[in-house]
């Protein structure tokens, strides 16, 4: 479970604007820089672990989410999107690895929730309901989409489902009050983009 969590951590540091993943605890790496600086040691050592790791064991769920985090932090986005291809490919019915998938896509998309995203998000709610990343991701989704009352509608179902103190608590509430704010402003209602006329498979938790 602590792997689904921090990738719902992750996706709440791209909904805020945060520019960074939590990658090991440490949230302040590089999303998607323009151009990639020289990678830290640290980053460069988790990547070489879990390539190793894989390489005796391909099986190995979370050695994949390590190497498409440590690709993240190092602004390899495409690789991070390719290595979750081979992952899921592999394993298509592993949650934790449709959720990073849809992570390393928003981080290669630099925090946008593109269709292809939604749908490796869309079959993480397939295969658990109850996993909060989805919801998340489709809220994000509605609110790029100008159309802040259903990311409302979305997050309020989430939150009420929410245990107190859960990784993204904090940032779930935050980003519901800008969502209100929004709301109260008068903000969005775009038209709706394609696509999003159906929500997520496992619903909105009703």
């Amino acid at each position: 479970m602590s792997r689904l969590l921090s990738a719902v951590a992750v996706g709440v540091a791209l909904a805020a604007g945060a520019a960074g993943y939590a990658f090991h605890g440490r949230p302040s790496l590089p999303a998607a820089p323009a151009q990639a600086p020289a990678t830290p040691p640290e980053v460069a050592d988790a990547r070489a672990k879990a390539r190793e790791t894989l390489l005796e064991n391909p099986g190995d769920v979370g050695a994949w989410i390590q190497l498409s985090n440590a690709m993240i932090a190092a602004g390899d986005t495409a690789g991070a999107v390719e290595a979750m291809e081979m992952a899921t490919a592999a394993l298509p019915q592993d949650v934790s690895l449709r959720v990073q998938q849809g992570v390393a896509l928003v981080a290669h998309a630099e925090g946008e929730v593109v269709p292809a995203a939604r749908l490796a998000f869309d079959r993480a709610s397939a295969l658990d309901p109850t996993h909060p990343a989805p919801r998340y991701f489709l809220g994000l989704a509605w609110l790029q989409a100008g159309r802040p009352k259903e990311a409302l509608e979305v997050w309020r179902d989430l939150a009420a489902i929410t245990p107190p103190g859960a990784p993204w608590e904090a940032e779930l509430t935050r980003m519901i009050g800008a969502a209100e704010t929004m709301v109260a402003l008068g903000v969005g209602e775009r038209a709706m983009p394609p696509g999003m006329g159906t929500p997520m498979a496992g619903g909105q938790g009703r």
